[in-house]
Protein backbone atom coordinates (compact mmCIF):
# COMPACT_ATOMS: atom_id res chain seq x y z
CA UNK A 1 0.00 0.00 0.00
CA UNK A 2 1.08 3.57 -0.80
CA UNK A 3 2.06 5.76 2.02
CA UNK A 4 2.14 9.33 1.68
CA UNK A 5 4.50 11.70 3.79
CA UNK A 6 2.59 14.20 5.25
CA UNK A 7 3.82 15.28 8.70
CA UNK A 8 7.11 16.13 10.01
CA UNK A 9 9.01 13.41 11.61
CA UNK A 10 8.84 15.16 15.34
CA UNK A 11 5.35 14.27 15.15
CA UNK A 12 4.55 10.43 15.79
CA UNK A 13 0.81 10.66 15.43
CA UNK A 14 -1.11 13.44 13.68
CA UNK A 15 -4.81 13.90 13.55
CA UNK A 16 -7.22 16.58 11.58
CA UNK A 17 -10.59 17.34 10.85
CA UNK A 18 -11.63 13.69 12.27
CA UNK A 19 -15.04 13.06 12.36
CA UNK A 20 -17.25 9.50 13.35
CA UNK A 21 -21.15 9.20 13.47
CA UNK A 22 -23.26 6.72 14.83
CA UNK A 23 -26.59 5.38 13.64
CA UNK A 24 -28.84 4.14 16.28
CA UNK A 25 -30.79 1.08 14.70
CA UNK A 26 -34.65 1.39 15.54
CA UNK A 27 -34.74 5.06 15.35
CA UNK A 28 -32.44 5.79 12.66
CA UNK A 29 -31.07 8.84 15.19
CA UNK A 30 -27.57 9.97 13.92
CA UNK A 31 -25.13 10.77 16.73
CA UNK A 32 -21.69 12.43 16.05
CA UNK A 33 -19.62 10.98 18.45
CA UNK A 34 -16.20 12.83 17.08
CA UNK A 35 -16.64 16.17 15.98
CA UNK A 36 -14.23 17.99 13.75
CA UNK A 37 -11.40 16.44 16.48
CA UNK A 38 -7.23 17.16 15.43
CA UNK A 39 -4.23 17.01 17.53
CA UNK A 40 -0.31 16.12 17.29
CA UNK A 41 1.65 13.94 19.40
CA UNK A 42 4.92 14.11 19.13
CA UNK A 43 7.20 11.21 19.34
CA UNK A 44 7.91 10.34 22.74
CA UNK A 45 5.49 11.70 24.64
CA UNK A 46 2.50 10.35 26.92
CA UNK A 47 -0.67 11.90 25.76
CA UNK A 48 -4.09 11.06 27.04
CA UNK A 49 -7.24 11.74 26.08
CA UNK A 50 -9.58 12.79 29.20
CA UNK A 51 -12.89 13.16 29.62
CA UNK A 52 -16.51 11.49 30.85
CA UNK A 53 -18.15 8.64 29.29
CA UNK A 54 -19.65 9.52 25.77
CA UNK A 55 -17.29 12.11 25.18
CA UNK A 56 -15.63 11.10 22.17
CA UNK A 57 -12.41 9.66 23.46
CA UNK A 58 -12.65 5.67 22.78
CA UNK A 59 -13.87 6.64 19.71
CA UNK A 60 -11.22 9.08 18.33
CA UNK A 61 -8.86 5.85 19.88
CA UNK A 62 -10.33 3.35 17.96
CA UNK A 63 -10.21 5.16 14.98
CA UNK A 64 -6.51 5.96 15.35
CA UNK A 65 -6.36 2.12 15.80
CA UNK A 66 -8.28 1.39 12.76
CA UNK A 67 -10.81 -0.34 14.76
CA UNK A 68 -13.07 2.24 13.59
CA UNK A 69 -13.62 3.76 9.85
CA UNK A 70 -13.69 7.52 10.50
CA UNK A 71 -16.59 9.45 8.30
CA UNK A 72 -14.14 12.62 7.98
CA UNK A 73 -10.57 13.24 8.34
CA UNK A 74 -6.99 12.38 7.95
CA UNK A 75 -4.99 10.39 10.32
CA UNK A 76 -1.01 9.51 9.98
CA UNK A 77 1.57 8.06 11.96
CA UNK A 78 5.08 9.27 11.68
CA UNK A 79 4.38 11.03 8.51
CA UNK A 80 2.64 8.01 6.94
CA UNK A 81 -0.85 8.34 6.36
CA UNK A 82 -2.98 5.56 7.83
CA UNK A 83 -6.48 6.99 6.80
CA UNK A 84 -7.47 9.59 5.00
CA UNK A 85 -11.62 10.13 4.16
CA UNK A 86 -10.84 12.01 1.19
CA UNK A 87 -8.36 9.94 -0.47
CA UNK A 88 -10.66 6.66 0.47
CA UNK A 89 -7.32 5.49 2.56
CA UNK A 90 -7.80 3.05 5.56
CA UNK A 91 -4.92 1.05 6.54
CA UNK A 92 -5.85 -2.19 8.40
CA UNK A 93 -5.32 -2.45 12.14
CA UNK A 94 -2.49 -5.26 12.08
CA UNK A 95 -0.86 -2.82 9.48
CA UNK A 96 -0.55 0.06 11.72
CA UNK A 97 2.67 0.53 13.81
CA UNK A 98 0.65 0.31 17.16
CA UNK A 99 0.01 -1.97 20.08
CA UNK A 100 -3.22 -1.41 21.98
CA UNK A 101 -3.50 -2.52 25.77
CA UNK A 102 -7.23 -2.64 26.10
CA UNK A 103 -8.99 -2.06 29.52
CA UNK A 104 -9.82 -5.65 30.06
CA UNK A 105 -5.84 -6.10 29.26
CA UNK A 106 -6.98 -9.40 26.63
CA UNK A 107 -5.08 -11.50 28.39
CA UNK A 108 -5.78 -15.43 27.35
CA UNK A 109 -6.76 -17.92 30.13
CA UNK A 110 -5.73 -21.03 28.08
CA UNK A 111 -2.11 -19.82 27.82
CA UNK A 112 0.65 -19.40 30.10
CA UNK A 113 2.38 -16.29 31.20
CA UNK A 114 5.55 -16.82 28.68
CA UNK A 115 3.06 -17.63 25.93
CA UNK A 116 0.50 -15.27 26.45
CA UNK A 117 3.73 -12.27 26.37
CA UNK A 118 5.42 -14.49 23.25
CA UNK A 119 2.16 -14.39 21.15
CA UNK A 120 3.31 -11.28 19.14
CA UNK A 121 6.76 -12.77 18.23
CA UNK A 122 5.28 -16.33 16.70
CA UNK A 123 2.26 -14.44 15.20
CA UNK A 124 2.69 -10.88 14.69
CA UNK A 125 3.97 -8.24 11.94
CA UNK A 126 7.29 -9.25 13.11
CA UNK A 127 8.54 -12.69 14.27
CA UNK A 128 11.45 -14.28 15.01
CA UNK A 129 13.15 -17.22 15.67
CA UNK A 130 12.13 -19.53 19.08
CA UNK A 131 15.44 -18.91 20.25
CA UNK A 132 15.36 -14.95 19.69
CA UNK A 133 11.68 -14.80 20.95
CA UNK A 134 12.40 -16.73 24.29
CA UNK A 135 15.80 -14.47 25.22
CA UNK A 136 13.66 -11.22 24.67
CA UNK A 137 10.42 -12.65 26.42
CA UNK A 138 12.65 -13.27 29.20
CA UNK A 139 14.09 -10.36 29.10
CA UNK A 140 10.77 -8.32 29.39
CA UNK A 141 9.22 -10.33 32.11
CA UNK A 142 12.66 -9.78 33.95
CA UNK A 143 11.90 -5.69 33.25
CA UNK A 144 8.31 -5.60 34.16
CA UNK A 145 8.63 -7.81 36.86
CA UNK A 146 7.25 -11.00 36.05
CA UNK A 147 10.33 -13.53 35.25
CA UNK A 148 9.69 -15.20 38.21
CA UNK A 149 5.62 -15.74 36.72
CA UNK A 150 6.38 -16.87 33.52
CA UNK A 151 5.49 -20.63 33.82
CA UNK A 152 2.63 -19.99 35.48
CA UNK A 153 -1.26 -20.03 33.86
CA UNK A 154 -2.11 -16.51 33.09
CA UNK A 155 -5.50 -16.95 35.16
CA UNK A 156 -2.75 -17.09 38.45
CA UNK A 157 -1.99 -13.51 38.21
CA UNK A 158 -3.62 -10.60 40.30
CA UNK A 159 -5.20 -7.61 38.48
CA UNK A 160 -1.56 -5.53 38.87
CA UNK A 161 0.38 -8.59 36.82
CA UNK A 162 -1.81 -8.83 34.51
CA UNK A 163 -1.49 -4.99 33.44
CA UNK A 164 1.81 -5.91 33.13
CA UNK A 165 2.10 -8.36 31.20
CA UNK A 166 -0.56 -7.09 28.76
CA UNK A 167 2.03 -3.84 28.19
CA UNK A 168 5.28 -6.53 28.47
CA UNK A 169 3.27 -8.30 25.35
CA UNK A 170 2.49 -5.19 23.40
CA UNK A 171 6.12 -3.87 23.77
CA UNK A 172 7.62 -6.80 22.44
CA UNK A 173 5.55 -5.73 19.82
CA UNK A 174 7.95 -3.13 19.17
CA UNK A 175 4.90 -0.51 18.61
CA UNK A 176 5.99 2.76 17.30
CA UNK A 177 2.63 3.95 19.09
CA UNK A 178 1.12 2.73 22.26
CA UNK A 179 -2.29 2.95 23.05
CA UNK A 180 -3.51 2.21 26.31
CA UNK A 181 -7.64 2.21 26.90
CA UNK A 182 -8.47 3.05 30.02
CA UNK A 183 -6.19 0.02 30.86
CA UNK A 184 -6.28 0.77 35.39
CA UNK A 185 -9.69 1.23 35.56
CA UNK A 186 -10.62 -2.31 36.98
CA UNK A 187 -8.05 -2.11 39.78
CA UNK A 188 -8.49 -0.66 43.81
CA UNK A 189 -7.35 2.47 44.36
CA UNK A 190 -4.69 1.80 46.12
CA UNK A 191 -3.60 -0.47 43.20
CA UNK A 192 -4.12 2.54 40.51
CA UNK A 193 -2.06 4.78 42.05
CA UNK A 194 0.75 2.51 42.24
CA UNK A 195 0.03 1.33 38.98
CA UNK A 196 0.22 4.42 37.31
CA UNK A 197 3.69 5.19 38.69
CA UNK A 198 5.05 1.74 37.32
CA UNK A 199 3.36 2.89 33.86
CA UNK A 200 4.71 5.93 33.62
CA UNK A 201 8.03 4.34 34.58
CA UNK A 202 7.92 1.95 31.85
CA UNK A 203 6.77 4.28 28.80
CA UNK A 204 9.57 6.74 29.82
CA UNK A 205 12.07 3.93 30.06
CA UNK A 206 11.42 2.63 26.61
CA UNK A 207 10.40 5.62 25.29
CA UNK A 208 7.27 4.53 23.29
CA UNK A 209 4.66 6.69 21.95
CA UNK A 210 1.85 6.69 24.26
CA UNK A 211 -1.86 7.68 23.92
CA UNK A 212 -3.50 6.80 26.90
CA UNK A 213 -7.40 7.03 27.73
CA UNK A 214 -8.86 7.86 30.79
CA UNK A 215 -12.09 9.69 32.73
CA UNK A 216 -10.36 9.78 36.05
CA UNK A 217 -8.59 13.09 36.31
CA UNK A 218 -5.87 12.35 38.89
CA UNK A 219 -4.61 9.37 36.40
CA UNK A 220 -4.31 12.14 33.58
CA UNK A 221 -2.79 14.86 35.80
CA UNK A 222 0.09 12.60 37.49
CA UNK A 223 0.66 10.73 34.08
CA UNK A 224 0.89 13.34 31.02
CA UNK A 225 2.95 15.07 28.96
CA UNK A 226 0.08 16.50 27.45
CA UNK A 227 -3.96 16.79 28.22
CA UNK A 228 -6.50 16.83 25.69
CA UNK A 229 -9.92 17.46 27.17
CA UNK A 230 -12.98 16.17 25.21
CA UNK A 231 -17.08 16.75 25.64
CA UNK A 232 -19.68 15.71 23.66
CA UNK A 233 -17.04 14.85 20.72
CA UNK A 234 -15.07 17.88 20.82
CA UNK A 235 -12.12 18.84 22.30
CA UNK A 236 -12.55 21.44 25.15
CA UNK A 237 -8.83 22.12 26.01
CA UNK A 238 -4.99 20.83 24.78
CA UNK A 239 -2.28 21.67 27.12
CA UNK A 240 0.25 20.31 29.79
CA UNK A 241 -1.61 19.19 33.33
CA UNK A 242 -0.37 22.18 34.80
CA UNK A 243 -2.12 24.51 31.91
CA UNK A 244 -4.92 22.25 32.32
CA UNK A 245 -5.51 22.78 36.11
CA UNK A 246 -4.18 26.57 36.88
CA UNK A 247 -5.66 27.77 33.14
CA UNK A 248 -8.76 26.11 32.15
CA UNK A 249 -9.87 27.13 29.15
CA UNK A 250 -13.77 26.97 29.66
CA UNK A 251 -16.17 26.42 32.76
CA UNK A 252 -16.44 22.25 31.74
CA UNK A 253 -13.06 22.12 32.28
CA UNK A 254 -12.27 23.85 35.02
CA UNK A 255 -14.97 22.09 36.79
CA UNK A 256 -14.13 18.68 35.22
CA UNK A 257 -10.38 18.29 36.24
CA UNK A 258 -10.05 19.07 39.78
CA UNK A 259 -12.26 21.24 42.37
CA UNK A 260 -13.55 24.66 41.13
CA UNK A 261 -15.76 27.21 42.50
CA UNK A 262 -17.68 28.84 39.89
CA UNK A 263 -18.94 32.34 40.41
CA UNK A 264 -20.68 33.91 37.74
CA UNK A 265 -20.27 37.89 37.15
CA UNK A 266 -19.84 40.41 34.68
CA UNK A 267 -17.33 42.41 33.11
CA UNK A 268 -16.60 45.58 34.91
CA UNK A 269 -13.19 46.00 33.49
CA UNK A 270 -9.63 45.51 32.49
CA UNK A 271 -7.16 47.45 34.21
CA UNK A 272 -3.40 47.66 34.32
CA UNK A 273 -0.36 46.18 31.70
CA UNK A 274 -1.08 42.94 32.56
CA UNK A 275 -4.75 43.31 31.79
CA UNK A 276 -6.09 42.16 35.03
CA UNK A 277 -10.01 41.72 34.38
CA UNK A 278 -12.32 42.96 37.07
CA UNK A 279 -15.75 41.47 37.85
CA UNK A 280 -18.86 42.49 39.03
CA UNK A 281 -20.47 39.39 41.01
CA UNK A 282 -22.89 39.16 44.21
CA UNK A 283 -19.88 39.00 46.22
CA UNK A 284 -18.57 42.34 45.04
CA UNK A 285 -15.49 42.75 42.61
CA UNK A 286 -13.24 39.88 41.74
CA UNK A 287 -9.81 40.77 40.33
CA UNK A 288 -8.63 37.55 37.75
CA UNK A 289 -4.91 37.99 37.06
CA UNK A 290 -5.68 34.80 34.52
CA UNK A 291 -7.99 34.78 31.91
CA UNK A 292 -8.96 32.36 29.05
CA UNK A 293 -8.40 33.51 25.79
CA UNK A 294 -11.73 35.53 24.68
CA UNK A 295 -13.43 35.18 21.37
CA UNK A 296 -13.76 39.20 21.48
CA UNK A 297 -11.98 41.49 23.95
CA UNK A 298 -13.63 41.71 27.00
CA UNK A 299 -16.56 44.84 27.17
CA UNK A 300 -17.90 45.89 30.30
CA UNK A 301 -21.03 43.88 30.89
CA UNK A 302 -20.12 40.92 29.24
CA UNK A 303 -21.33 37.82 31.15
CA UNK A 304 -18.39 35.34 32.39
CA UNK A 305 -17.48 33.12 35.72
CA UNK A 306 -14.60 33.06 37.71
CA UNK A 307 -12.75 30.40 38.67
CA UNK A 308 -11.55 29.54 41.85
CA UNK A 309 -9.62 26.26 43.13
CA UNK A 310 -9.94 25.44 47.07
CA UNK A 311 -6.57 25.71 47.58
CA UNK A 312 -6.07 29.02 46.04
CA UNK A 313 -9.24 30.56 48.61
CA UNK A 314 -7.69 31.69 52.27
CA UNK A 315 -9.55 31.49 55.06
CA UNK A 316 -8.13 33.82 57.54
CA UNK A 317 -9.77 34.13 61.16
CA UNK A 318 -9.57 38.25 61.07
CA UNK A 319 -12.71 39.80 59.14
CA UNK A 320 -11.72 42.18 56.56
CA UNK A 321 -13.58 45.65 55.56
CA UNK A 322 -16.06 44.80 53.16
CA UNK A 323 -15.26 46.50 49.60
CA UNK A 324 -12.22 45.12 49.06
CA UNK A 325 -11.26 43.15 46.09
CA UNK A 326 -10.87 39.86 46.43
CA UNK A 327 -11.34 40.20 50.70
CA UNK A 328 -14.62 39.38 51.78
CA UNK A 329 -16.17 38.80 55.46
CA UNK A 330 -17.59 35.25 54.93
CA UNK A 331 -19.19 32.69 57.84
CA UNK A 332 -18.54 29.17 57.73
CA UNK A 333 -21.10 26.36 57.26
CA UNK A 334 -19.10 22.96 57.29
CA UNK A 335 -15.65 21.58 58.16
CA UNK A 336 -14.01 18.68 57.50
CA UNK A 337 -10.73 17.47 59.39
CA UNK A 338 -8.44 15.44 56.96
CA UNK A 339 -5.03 15.41 58.92
CA UNK A 340 -3.03 17.63 56.73
CA UNK A 341 -5.79 20.44 55.97
CA UNK A 342 -9.38 21.23 56.86
CA UNK A 343 -12.11 21.11 54.15
CA UNK A 344 -13.97 24.41 54.56
CA UNK A 345 -17.08 25.81 53.14
CA UNK A 346 -17.68 29.03 53.61
CA UNK A 347 -20.92 31.90 52.84
CA UNK A 348 -20.23 35.00 51.09
CA UNK A 349 -23.72 36.19 50.98
CA UNK A 350 -25.61 33.70 49.55
CA UNK A 351 -22.14 32.39 47.57
CA UNK A 352 -21.00 29.34 48.81
CA UNK A 353 -16.99 28.96 48.26
CA UNK A 354 -14.76 25.45 49.12
CA UNK A 355 -11.83 26.22 50.68
CA UNK A 356 -8.43 24.20 52.10
CA UNK A 357 -7.53 25.72 55.14
CA UNK A 358 -5.19 24.90 57.61
CA UNK A 359 -5.34 21.78 59.46
CA UNK A 360 -5.33 23.76 63.04
CA UNK A 361 -7.96 26.63 61.90
CA UNK A 362 -9.36 28.06 65.11
CA UNK A 363 -12.89 28.29 63.70
CA UNK A 364 -16.18 26.07 63.05
CA UNK A 365 -19.51 26.27 61.95
CA UNK A 366 -21.28 29.61 62.29
CA UNK A 367 -17.96 31.25 62.84
CA UNK A 368 -17.41 34.86 60.43
CA UNK A 369 -14.05 34.69 59.31
CA UNK A 370 -12.09 36.57 56.36
CA UNK A 371 -11.55 34.92 52.99
CA UNK A 372 -8.73 35.97 50.77
CA UNK A 373 -8.66 35.03 46.92
CA UNK A 374 -5.27 35.68 45.60
CA UNK A 375 -5.50 37.72 42.22
CA UNK A 376 -2.90 35.44 40.42
CA UNK A 377 -4.70 32.30 40.57
CA UNK A 378 -8.11 33.85 39.70
CA UNK A 379 -9.67 33.03 36.33
CA UNK A 380 -12.24 34.41 34.20
CA UNK A 381 -13.95 31.88 31.82
CA UNK A 382 -15.95 33.24 29.52
CA UNK A 383 -18.06 30.04 28.25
Amino acid sequence: MIMQNLVAPDHAVTISGLEKRFTRRQSSEVSLAVDDVGFTVPRGSFFTLLGPSGCGKTTTLRCLAGLESADRGEISMNGKSVFSAQARRDVAPEDRPIAMVPQSYGIWPHMKVYDNAAFPLRYGRKTCSRAEARTRVHAMLDQVGLAEYADRWSTQLSGGQQQRLALARALLCEPEVLLLDEPLSNLDAKLRAQLRAELRSFQQKFGVTTLYVTHDQGEALAMSDTIVVMNRGRIEQIGSPAEIYDSPASRFVADFVGSANLVPGVVDGVRGADNVVEVKTSVGILRCGRSATPPAPPTAGREVHVCIRPEHVRVVTEVPAAGEPNRFPARITSTEYLGDRREVVVAVDDVSLRAHADAHLRAGPGDEVGVLLDPEWTVALWS
